[in-house]
């Protein structure tokens, strides 16, 4: 009976404000937060979003993690719990609303939240976002929540000692491999390339929302079909009603291109308590297709989905949807099995990198980075990304500007280099993992597939791990690489994103140490590097996608000054060698550094030349990748960008500066590419393009010129004919018969495509042999500034070649149109440096430097 007069009661308070309804109301929460180390009561002001390390940095509790060998003093942090609270205010108004969800989107990572003293959410899972009902809880005026954060070391210690053995986890630094039992972020546990800072916090926003009659919990648009003549659609959402009783509403969805006219589709709907699934379809005619970089514009159309009662929208979500097909083709072929990605119907070579996190602090990452990196991948002429699985599922700006560029995303799920446990416990996590990033990120048109994890196979079965475990634990982490990666995560990708490729692990078959498995599916060659084999080797080793390879270099000398003092600049100092963190690194920049460079004595020199190195030799890989196309249809590097000031494999570095590497990327991945290659006793020059037309009519000069500038010799190649999307070897010739032995050492071939109206689509410049036999001239650059506020013009001449010639400013983040080139003699080559910091009254300080300088 008490039951039952409880249930009238709620249902007339439904009606009786039912008639008040309106839109929701959010309040965010993430300021005034205050937090401290448990067990004390010193509680100093916090950020939110933000870790325990940032505020402890803040307060000055915390030396700079990044400066000299500070790692060491930042690891007690790991080890100890840590609290966070703050108050909020909430109006009988807003009590009164029918529903309350706290949202915290990211929690890092075992946190109990308390709410006005009572225990809301315990989270176990950075990589969730949580969502609580707590209208019961709330109270009129002050309220109270509050954040206990467990050691993610500590807590795992007893779960460690039971298990038997050490996982092979060996870029966790720290003795017992802990991290694989968490699902947090791998590399803050440390990597190769990365410092331990084992965090915890709030890393993600928290909002507390008030609403009535329902939430719109998720809102797919699927595309069931695209033709040039239509797109058919499904719209399926989600919608969670708290009233307690039957509800009349309406669905309303609408799309519109590009602020133009809004279509709408009005859907009658009876929500019942709890959980709704409404399926309505759409029809678009006449869809602009999403086209990735490179192709044309990557156009996004404006979806909403509301809910409507009462003339009242209760409920909303927009997503930015772009129309197209990709398709990955991984197909048995009488070269072993292809692997390449077909978009709209075509097949598209993939040009990009291989992205971690861009901060071992990741609340540090703000819209701006990410803004800009995007416009660094874009204006390299990159169309691929692959999100790597040590580091975490992106925030949603990064995938929106995927999709707003064009960049097709390889989305890993965060998995990497170990085996995992695969208990009922773990498996839960990894399953409500997959489900919340699976459904936020499925709506982006960028994401191209799924990927399970990044080289466990290959470590299961190449990296001697049978030989560490007893034969039970070994067969065991095969098992449990199944339950994972073959069961698990596919099925959460059949039936939340179907029509997404997913594929169990990068690389799947192909190992850099068997030849006789290149010609299948995705590749990682460390030949180059671990294997310390020759960048020409490139040019034989072949995948048929390439989707790891790289080189090392340090950062530019103004980056390393941000770490290291000067009496530091000495490559095996303890600084330098805190801030490299692959144990063989230094000596394999000298080794590589030898064979086709003078080596410097300078610690200066050095790092300029590691960066030139690094530059041209990752350019030969790309090359060979797109010269082997269709065979080879992909060439994703490691790796775009740093966490930290590091040496490492990376084209960026932490402060935003480009490597060499980017801008011998941005050139090797240009659309249309004179590709000259020497190939035994004969040279043979390639026309590469990506471009989706034949190009008809063009004229390839080619002129032999000495270092002084003198031309020895041309040559002229007429009536070419470039098909669309292809390599086509267009010159062969003896070596003997272009130059003579000791020409090689003091002439270059320039080379130039032109179309039939005169104008240049591309330039090349070649040389014979490796820089350290060319007789560099001692050239002297002059140049002349135009300054302004924003952005300075230098132009640059010099009457004798000055190879790979870099222009150093002491502004961390300078932008430059161009760097780390060969200036040409007699020619004149104008660069642009922009960055907020210039202005037209200042001086800015300019060193010039090139190849010859470092003798």
């Amino acid at each position: 009976m008490v039951k039952r007069i409880i249930g009238g009661l709620l249902c007339c308070c439904s009606m009786v404000y039912g008639q008040n309804r309106s839109e929701a109301v959010t309040l965010t929460l993430n300021d005034h937060w205050l937090f401290s180390q448990a067990g004390t009561e010193k509680w100093l002001s916090a950020k939110v979003p933000g870790t325990v390390h940032q505020d402890l940095i803040h307060h000055q509790l915390l030396p700079d993690p990044f400066y000299g060998v500070n790692e060491e003093k930042i690891q007690w942090v790991e080890n100890e719990d840590w609290q966070y609270k703050t108050s909020f205010t909430v109006s009988e108004e807003l009590l009164n609303r029918e529903g309350a969800l706290l949202t915290f989107e990211g929690l890092d990572t075992y946190a109990d939240v308390y709410l006005n003293g009572s225990l809301v959410l315990k989270s176990d899972n950075m990589f969730v976002g949580y969502s609580v009902p707590v209208k019961s809880v709330l109270r009129k005026g002050e309220n109270r929540l509050q954040v206990y954060f467990h050691s993610p070391v500590k807590l795992v210690m007893p779960q460690q000692a039971s298990n038997g053995f050490n996982y092979p986890a060996d870029n966790d630094h720290h003795k017992e491999h802990l991290s694989v039992f968490t699902r947090k972020a791998p590399y803050s546990y440390g990597w190769d390339w990365g410092i331990r800072m084992v965090t915890s916090g709030i890393w993600r926003p928290v909002s507390l929302r008030f609403y009535d009659v329902a939430t719109i919990d998720d809102y797919q648009v699927k595309q069931l079909s695209l033709t040039d003549e239509a797109a058919q659609l499904l719209h399926e959402l989600e919608v969670k009603s708290v009233s307690a009783q039957e509800e009349q509403a309406e669905v309303v969805v609408s799309y519109s291109l590009e602020g133009g006219a809004k279509t709408t589709i009005r859907q009658e709907v009876r929500l019942q308590p709890g959980m709704n699934r409404i399926r309505i379809p759409m029809e678009l005619p006449h869809p602009v297709r999403w086209m990735p970089n490179g192709w044309g514009k990557p156009t996004l159309y404006d979806f909403s989905a509301q809910l409507v009662c009462k003339d009242v929208t209760v409920a909303e979500q927009r997503h930015r949807i772009g129309l197209r097909t990709i398709r990955v083709v991984n197909e048995k072929d009488k070269a072993g099995e292809s692997f390449y990605f077909e978009v709209n119907g075509i097949p598209m070579f993939a040009k990009g990198a291989n992205y971690i996190p861009q901060d071992a602090l990741l609340p540090n990452v703000t819209t701006e980075r990410y803004e800009t990196l995007f416009r660094d991948v874009r204006e390299a002429h990159m169309n691929m990304i692959r999100v790597w699985g040590g580091g975490t599922y992106e925030d949603d700006r990064f995938y929106e500007l995927a999709d707003e560029n064009g960049i097709l995303v390889w989305q890993d799920f965060m998995f990497a280099c170990t085996s995992y446990p695969s208990d009922p416990t773990f498996l839960k996590r990894v399953e409500e993992e997959a489900t919340y990033n699976i459904k936020r990120l499925r709506n982006h048109a960028s994401l191209a597939m799924w990927c399970g994890n990044n080289e466990i196979l290959e470590g299961l079965k190449y990296w001697g791990w049978e030989k560490k475990f007893t034969p039970e634990v070994y067969q065991e982490m095969f098992r449990g690489y199944d339950r994972l990666f073959n069961e698990l995560l596919p099925a959460k990708v059949s039936e939340l994103d179907g029509d997404r490729f997913y594929k169990h692990s990068s690389p799947y078959f192909a190992n850099w140490g068997r030849p006789d498995s290149w010609g299948v599916g995705d590749s990682h060659n460390w030949g180059v590097w671990y294997g310390k084999k020759t960048f020409e080797s490139l040019d034989t080793d072949l995948p048929r996608f390439m989707s790891e390879f790289g080189f090392q270099s340090f950062p530019e000398m103004k980056t390393i000054a941000t770490f290291a003092a000067p009496e530091d600049y000495q490559i095996e100092s303890k600084v330098m060698n805190g801030h490299q963190k692959s144990s063989i690194g230094n000596a394999l920049i000298r080794t590589y550094m030898e064979r086709d460079y003078i080596v410097p004595e300078k610690f200066e020199d050095f790092v300029y030349i590691g960066l030139v190195l690094q530059g041209r030799g990752m350019r030969h890989g790309f090359e060979a990748h797109r010269r082997n196309r269709p065979y080879c249809m992909g060439t994703l590097y490691w790796q775009l960008n740093d966490s930290w000031p590091v040496v490492s494999w990376s084209s960026i570095d932490y402060y935003g500066n480009w490597k060499a590497l980017h801008y011998q990327a941005k050139r090797a991945f240009a659309p249309l590419l004179i590709n000259p290659v020497q190939q035994g006793d004969s040279l043979q020059v390639h026309l590469l393009s990506d471009e989706l037309k034949t190009l008809d009519a063009l004229t390839l000069d080619m002129r032999l010129i000495d270092f002084n500038g003198k031309l020895i010799k041309k040559e002229s190649i007429k009536f070419l004919s470039l098909p669309a999307n292809t390599s086509m070897c267009v010159y062969r010739q003896s070596l003997a018969s272009l130059l003579t032995t000791e020409q090689r050492a003091n002439c270059f071939l320039s080379l130039t495509l032109k179309e039939k109206s005169g104008h240049k689509v591309a330039e090349e410049v070649y040389f014979f042999e490796p820089t350290k036999n060319l007789n560099l001239p001692q050239a002297s650059v002059s140049y002349k500034v135009k300054q302004r506020n924003g952005s300075c013009e230098l132009t640059l001449t010099s009457s004798q070649l000055a190879k790979d010639v870099f222009i150093q400013v002491p502004i961390q983040g300078a932008r430059f149109s161009d760097n780390f080139f060969d200036l040409l003699p007699g020619e004149t080559k104008k660069v642009t440096i922009s960055s907020p910091s210039l202005n037209k009254e200042g001086k800015l300080d300019i060193t010039i430097k090139h190849v010859r300088e470092t003798y």
